[in-house]
């Protein structure tokens, strides 16, 4: 019993050393032009979502990997357009997710899909995002301070 208190509590501490040891990176291969953030509604009741849009500029190729918004983390899309660099997070906040089956007998849940656990590693602010990136085979953070808020789109309702 008393080994298990050990372990649980080395566990533990573990786990709050290496969420304060993530280190921004202060002199990236890139340079943030625009940042924005974008609130959308969509046509069926309970859909909706939040875009991130980061524009930069670099003179190398950068492999980004993810960013951390609003508690959440999603895959960066990288996209080109012929006079900017755009990385995009895609953000679902829908409500109208699939619902669990809870039942007294337990065969009736087996279609309940297993819920999806990431730890949010920052305490970030509404208008604050981490972005991930690579150097070599090194990843490397980012931290954005101040994501502009732009005029959501509300789509029409479908019939």
């Amino acid at each position: 019993m008393k080994t298990i208190k050990t372990l649980s509590i080395l566990l533990i501490l573990t786990s709050f050393i290496q969420c304060k040891s993530i280190k921004f990176s202060k002199n990236p291969p890139f340079k943030i032009t625009n940042a924005t953030y974008e609130n959308w509604t969509g046509g069926v009741p309970g859909v909706s979502g939040t875009n991130v849009k980061i524009y930069y500029s670099s003179n190398t190729e950068i492999k980004f990997d993810q960013i951390y918004y609003a508690n959440k983390i999603v895959t960066l899309e990288v996209k080109k357009t012929l006079d900017s660099k755009v990385i995009v997070g895609y953000f679902n906040t829908s409500t109208n997710k699939k619902e669990l089956i809870l039942h007294s007998n337990s065969t009736k849940e087996i279609k309940n899909s297993i819920p999806e656990i990431k730890e949010f590693p920052f305490q970030l602010k509404e208008n604050q995002a981490v972005i991930s990136y690579y150097v070599g085979k090194k990843i490397n953070y980012f931290k954005i301070k101040d994501l502009q808020k732009q005029n959501g789109e509300t789509y029409p309702k479908i019939k």
